[in-house]
């Protein structure tokens, strides 16, 4: 894992005042930032290979969840923190679903930011433990490949968002070990999931999808009801159907 001298934050954000407090506090530690006044495509993030990106999302437009969900996550590693005005509820979730790793409200103290970008970006390299993944990196057509945040079968990639990966890599790394809907949200998430929530359930919906897109003779994610989630490489058979994407409450 790289030290915490030396990183490098891709901004979003117009707030003058606030980039010059941030831009010292960070300098002081021996971070660099990269400033964007607005909402700009993955290649310009890639710019100065960022180790987190902290946005506004009040420059991203109506569809900020959308960009969210686009484009940070095709820079492999990348902590996302939401740094803007007062937000609902309802706003907080649509991200973090969305892509952000975490949340904080304007106007804040750099130093708190500093602390939070901090914990994302040890959060993400200690998700990715190199030498834990290498092996794990094959399984029927499948290859997880790390370095891009991506899955191939026959070089095909299946077009995985960052948190889609890292649900698919919390039930690869389990060894064929079911895990519940809570469990795997909280270590993805790093937090418990609400009474009722079911976003996993979408998630494994699409992580299916576009698995059988790209290797459709295989099932790789395995609903057991009431339990949770297991993974493992299994040739379907000749006029078997696809398991269910969701798991009924318990």
């Amino acid at each position: 894992m790289a030290t915490t001298s030396g990183r490098r934050i891709a901004t979003i954000d117009r707030d003058s005042r606030f980039l010059s407090i941030l831009s010292e506090r960070a300098r002081r530690i021996n971070w660099s930032l990269v400033v964007h006044p607005g909402a700009v495509p993955g290649a310009a993030l890639q710019d100065g290979n960022p180790h987190a990106l902290l946005v506004d999302i009040g420059l991203l437009g109506p569809r900020w969840d959308i960009w969210l969900a686009r484009h940070p996550a095709k820079i492999p590693n990348l902590g996302v923190l939401v740094c803007t005005q007062e937000s609902t509820v309802r706003q907080r979730v649509r991200g973090l679903r969305s892509g952000a790793d975490d949340w904080i409200t304007k106007p804040c103290d750099p130093a708190e930011v500093i602390a939070r970008l901090e914990a994302i970006i040890r959060r993400s390299w200690q998700s990715t433990d190199v030498g834990e993944i290498k092996q794990l990196v094959r399984a029927g057509e499948l290859e997880v490949n790390s370095d891009l945040y991506e899955v191939f079968a026959k070089r095909k990639p299946a077009g995985f968002t960052r948190h889609e990966f890292e649900i698919l890599l919390q039930l690869v790394r389990s060894q064929g070990e079911v895990l519940e809907r809570g469990q795997i949200y909280r270590q993805v998430w790093g937090y418990g999931m609400a009474r009722g929530d079911r976003s996993i359930d979408t998630f494994m919906r699409k992580i299916r999808a576009k698995l059988r897109r790209i290797s459709p003779s295989w099932d790789y994610i395995h609903t057991h009801r009431g339990m949770g989630y297991r993974f493992g490489a299994e040739q379907r058979r000749e006029g078997a159907g696809a398991e269910s994407d969701s798991l009924p409450e318990t």
